[in-house]
């Protein structure tokens, strides 16, 4: 893999550096996890950070027979993998749950001591953002998660599913007046719980709820070379901002064609 932005040449403009890295890798070649991970670390301090991660089809697809994985490699699925461990939690539509099976966070021990230094826990949270609730409490997304999965879903979420919910160990998180979630409130629910570094992994409507809502403070997109056609879902659904706005590049890395981008809120 090879750095394309930002540029060594320091007469080229460039955004400020979300954080300080120790090691500047700009060969093609592979780069390590701790690599990985200095590129793309939270900013420092205590403030809450959104990150999204998606991945697109050069004509726009966020999925291929209604999954993300067929547009994915083998260093997307790295930095995926990557993103994880950094994070404090990782919000997921419940749509998405479905679609992609999700399993609980694992513990990986190439971060662990990453993640004690920054006082985080052995594992990300998963908070499923839900209306109805429903969902199979069966899975081991609830059964046997290294770290209790969080249910992020209004006030007038069904009695008997939020009942179920946490009987199956889920902690059901209100985060919203009616059937829906608030974006606004959900992130800020996720903080008052000491999760600040968070990320979310679509599917494409929450990620659009959330643009919406103005609290997205950056996009991780993988572009992949690969065209799909159909009529596959783009990255981001639903309700349309006002006025469209503008994220600053702050990072750009490619290997095998694969575009890695990371943009943030200017």
């Amino acid at each position: 893999m090879r750095r394309l932005f930002p540029v060594t040449d320091p007469t080229a403009p460039t955004v400020e550096p979300m954080a300080e890295s120790t090691t500047e890798p700009m060969a093609d070649r592979e780069w390590t996890l701790a690599e990985l991970a200095d590129a793309y670390a939270y900013p420092a301090g205590d403030r809450v950070w959104l990150r999204a991660n998606m991945v697109s089809s050069l004509d726009g697809a966020a999925q291929h027979d209604g999954r993300s994985q067929p547009l994915s490699s083998d260093m997307d699925m790295r930095i995926f993998g990557t993103l994880r461990a950094l994070a404090d939690a990782v919000v997921v539509g419940a749509e998405t749950v479905r679609l992609e099976g999700y399993r609980p966070a694992r513990a990986r021990e190439d971060f662990a001591e990453r993640r004690a230094a920054a006082g985080q826990g052995p594992a990300p949270a998963i908070a499923v953002v839900s209306a109805s609730l429903d969902l199979d409490f069966t899975l081991p997304l609830f059964t046997s998660p290294l770290v209790p999965t969080l249910l992020l879903t209004g006030a007038a979420a069904p009695p008997d599913r939020v009942a179920a919910a946490r009987k199956a160990g889920a902690e059901v998180v209100i985060a919203g007046d009616g059937a829906g979630v608030d974006p606004v409130r959900a992130v800020r629910a996720l903080a008052d719980r000491g999760l600040r570094r968070l990320l979310t992994e679509g599917g494409p409507r929450m990620l659009g709820q959330f643009i919406a809502a103005g609290v997205l403070d950056e996009l991780c997109l993988t572009v992949s070379p690969t065209l799909t056609a159909g009529d596959a879902q783009r990255i981001a659904g639903g309700p349309s901002v006002v006025v469209p706005e503008r994220f600053a590049l702050a990072s750009l890395l490619e290997e095998a064609g694969f575009l890695f981008t990371r943009y943030r809120r200017i």
